[in-house]
């Protein structure tokens, strides 16, 4: 059950977060005062979300506010980019709250603070930022790790934040926190010991990253979408033209939220910038068998092709 706490200042995304819930997964920022980004406090949302809510539904959408219900967990209020209510159902576990706190509501905050939230892992590859993105279970995260495994830095694990650079062109990776979360397969396959991480959910462990994360942002310079194949091969080929746009689309992390929280010019203006602007490719992986290791390689080798080119 979750107990408040004393107000604590973490930092995630960019933002510092103010919380009365523990954010073991977060790093505290020491001495630093005045007002957060995000306040984050327990409080009672039962009233509005029966005067709102659907039974029926997971979400309700107000002026400047969103409701997200999950049951046995908890009612969560993400209002203006800026406040963040958790209501715990009894028994709630301060683990699940922080699943689901750290996902859809900050993706929701992200998006409110007109933030790119895209759904994937994003690793530092000679300086500049490589985003994987792809459906659940397409193995994000496993590709993420074995980058890490070759000394790769991770920027971000599950929700990608893409900001505009101070040029006001080159879109840029926020280090999200140093977390990976993968499941029990992805462990024994990368040659990693689960009985040392800490079990989130069924198989899903929380794999802490410390030296091996990038703590500054990044320029985003490529995006992997990575999909699976019946066949025997890693396959690579570019996207090009509206289906770079499509791509972004289908990735922006809780893409059901942009009418409601961001809004579809402000998406459409921000991916269609994105696009011009880095490299955009499909990674096919074989559904059987364990590809990381020369996903990785694939991955690299056209990172260097295309520095290459681009040096002429």
């Amino acid at each position: 059950m979750a107990d408040a706490v004393g107000p604590t200042l973490y930092t995630a995304f960019g933002l510092s977060i103010r919380s009365e819930l523990r954010l073991t997964e977060l790093p505290q920022t020491i001495g630093k005062t005045g007002a957060a980004d995000v306040e984050i406090e327990l409080g009672d949302l039962s009233a509005a979300w029966r005067t709102y809510g659907d039974p029926d539904d997971y979400y309700a959408y107000l002026d400047g506010q969103f409701l997200f219900h999950v049951p046995d967990v908890a009612i969560y209020s993400i209002r203006g980019g800026k406040h963040i209510v958790v209501s715990p159902f009894a028994g709630a576990e301060e683990q699940s709250l922080r699943v689901y706190l750290l996902g859809t509501c900050m993706g929701a905050i992200l998006m409110q603070r007109r933030t790119l939230p895209l759904h994937g892992s994003a690793v530092v590859i000679d300086g500049q930022a490589y985003a994987f993105v792809g459906e659940s279970g397409a193995g994000k995260s496993t590709l993420a790790a074995a980058f890490r495994n070759r000394g790769y830095r991770l920027l971000s694990d599950d929700v990608i934040a893409v900001t505009v650079g101070a040029d006001g062109n080159t879109p840029i990776v926020i280090p999200a926190y140093p977390q990976q979360k993968l499941w029990q397969a992805s462990i024994d396959q990368l040659g990693m010991e689960s009985d040392a991480y800490r079990r989130l959910y069924l198989s899903k462990f929380a794999i802490p990253v410390d030296s091996g994360f990038a703590n500054e942002a990044v320029p985003l310079a490529g995006v992997f979408e990575l999909t699976k194949t019946e066949g025997a091969k890693v396959e690579l080929s570019d996207y090009q033209g509206l289906e770079r746009l499509a791509i972004l689309r289908m990735h922006t992390y809780r893409d059901f939220l942009i009418p409601h929280l961001a809004g579809e010019d402000w998406h459409f203006s921000t991916v269609a910038g994105m696009a011009s602007r880095v490299g955009m490719y499909r990674l096919r992986r074989p559904t059987a068998g364990f590809s990381a290791h020369e996903l990785v390689d694939r991955v690299l080798r056209t990172v260097l092709e295309d520095k290459k080119a681009m040096n002429g």
